[in-house]
């Protein structure tokens, strides 16, 4: 008598099954009665796996593992000193190289039209993204160094360095397949500054080049 097996153009159109469920199949035929559970084992767990193999076959570059963008954006900040708001320059530089890990340098500089005061910062942390289809979604904590300049007693002129910390969120679109637009918000907080400490707010509007 003939056996009977599966088709061999649809064994052969998936690799990964044709490795494991043939052996299966050629085991249980050799030995009906002894081989039946293992057989059956071995069967369920290649059907069960085969959406795996499938879609790793399918798409084996899809996951990029690292990425490099440089951007520079517009900010509006609450500098927790002036009773209105001021607007400045910030310039970013990302770099994921995990996945969704990755981490990012910043500097900003915002200054009142008004007067001579201005905050300066210089950051760099941790950051954590999601990508959903052109959104990407993220969060961050960095640490670094702050620079208050203002006039003091109307005369003397300033210039105070404090060290800081900050957490902010925003979301990255990518508009192009090099070109990434962001909107962001970042809380800081200036350790030692008299008598409470600072705590500005910004907001950015910005675009990146993306690597």
């Amino acid at each position: 008598m003939k056996k009977r097996g599966l088709p061999a153009d649809i064994l052969g159109s998936v690799t990964p099954l044709n490795q494991v469920i043939w052996p299966a199949l050629r085991i249980r035929q050799a030995n009906p009665g002894e081989c039946d559970l293992f057989s059956k084992i071995l069967l369920t767990v290649s059907f069960l796996s085969a959406p795996v193999f499938l879609h790793a076959q399918a798409r084996p570059t899809a996951v990029r593992t690292a990425s490099v963008q440089v951007g520079a954006g517009f900010s509006n900040a609450n500098t927790d000193y002036l009773p209105n708001r001021v607007n400045g320059l910030t310039i970013y530089a990302d770099y994921d190289f995990f996945h969704h890990l990755g981490i990012e340098g910043e500097f900003r500089y915002v200054k009142d039209g008004g007067t001579n005061i201005y905050e300066k910062t210089y950051e760099i942390g941790p950051r954590y993204s999601r990508t959903y289809g052109r959104f990407s979604p993220y969060v961050k904590g960095l640490y670094g160094r702050g620079v208050f300049n203002f006039t003091y007693r109307g005369e003397q002129t300033a210039n105070l360095a404090y060290n800081l910390i900050g957490v902010g969120g925003g979301v990255d679109y990518r508009l192009l397949r090099f070109l990434n637009l962001r909107g962001e918000y970042e809380y800081q907080h200036w350790f030692d500054f008299p008598p409470n400490g600072l705590t500005p707010s910004v907001v950015t509007i910005g675009a990146a080049y993306r690597f």
